[in-house]
């Protein structure tokens, strides 16, 4: 994300995230659906008012990565190397998170608390299910983009589709084995090896198209 050079801006971008930090304590603590607006407003020394001119709902307060992740993906297409095909492209960047280490392939205890508290509210499982919808699109106009094809490509929204699923499946496995086992190195393993399998079948669903 860019970050703002004028006082005001960063003024702001500082009591957004103020606001995200403690509401993310406050649902780790407590569970989401037993935190409410005004306490996060207290928490963060802010009004009420202020917290919903940062986040519309409740849980963008706690998914709060989302238009990162999706600029992310953008960009790991638009500023692939020309020799490297977009499926590819997408697979490279998911070792790459892993490595680093980033906050969406993150396997530890924080993590594990991040999921857990997903799992304790239906009103989490059914916006982490409507976010993984919405980035599935945000794939696959980029992908269509990409190819030079329209936003609505078939080709473009398959592949879309099979590459969340595969790494819908890869994150679930890999916090599932360090549930398990508190085993980083083996949660990331897992992690990547769903992810090279399904890349292995979108090779293959997706032959014949600009996007291998």
């Amino acid at each position: 994300m860019s970050i703002p050079v004028d006082l005001r801006s960063r003024k702001r971008l500082a009591t957004r995230q103020g606001i995200s930090n403690a509401a993310t304590r406050l649902f780790l603590e407590r569970g989401f659906d037993h935190v409410t607006v005004d306490d996060i407003a207290a928490a963060a020394d802010v009004g009420r008012m202020t917290v919903f001119n940062h986040f519309p709902r409740k849980e963008d307060m706690f998914f709060d990565r989302d238009e990162e992740a999706r600029e992310m993906l953008r960009l790991a297409l638009r500023e692939r190397d020309p020799n490297v095909a977009p499926i590819e492209a997408l697979r490279r960047l998911a070792h790459r998170l892993a490595e680093e280490q980033s906050p969406y392939t993150r396997f530890s205890a924080a993590s594990q608390g991040f999921i857990d508290t997903i799992e304790g509210s239906a009103t989490l499982k059914a916006r982490a299910r409507a976010t993984r919808d919405e980035i599935a699109q945000v794939v696959a106009v980029a992908l269509a983009e990409c190819a030079g094809r329209e936003p609505g490509d078939a080709d473009a929204q398959l592949a879309a589709s099979l590459l969340l699923a595969t790494w819908t499946v890869a994150l679930v496995q890999a916090h599932r084995t360090f549930r398990q086992g508190r085993d980083t190195g083996q949660a990331k393993s897992i992690f990547l090896a769903v992810v090279d399998k399904g890349s292995v079948s979108l090779q293959v669903a997706m032959a014949g198209t600009p996007y291998v």
